[in-house]
């Protein structure tokens, strides 16, 4: 009884895969447009250069803790 209900149940995920297999394959590409609107990658030295920057104006205003990684998230992402 068990091989048969074990054979029983391999067939029907047989059977379901191609169903699955077809319907990732149908998944919609992503457009042109939502690609373009990404902002460029930087490089890792514009990355450092950006967090020093960002870091020497968080000491300007003597922001610590909390405050001050908040402040240079805000600054490192542009805003």
């Amino acid at each position: 009884m068990k091989l048969s209900f074990s054979s029983f149940i391999a067939g029907a995920l047989m059977l379901s895969m191609p169903a699955v297999c077809a319907a990732q394959q149908q998944a919609p590409a992503a457009t042109p447009s939502a690609t373009a609107a990404k902002a460029p990658a930087m490089s890792d030295d514009a990355k450092q250069a950006k967090s020093k920057a960002c870091s020497a104006e968080a000491d300007a205003k003597k922001l610590h803790g909390k405050e001050r990684k908040e402040f240079r998230s805000k600054c490192k992402r542009g805003g």
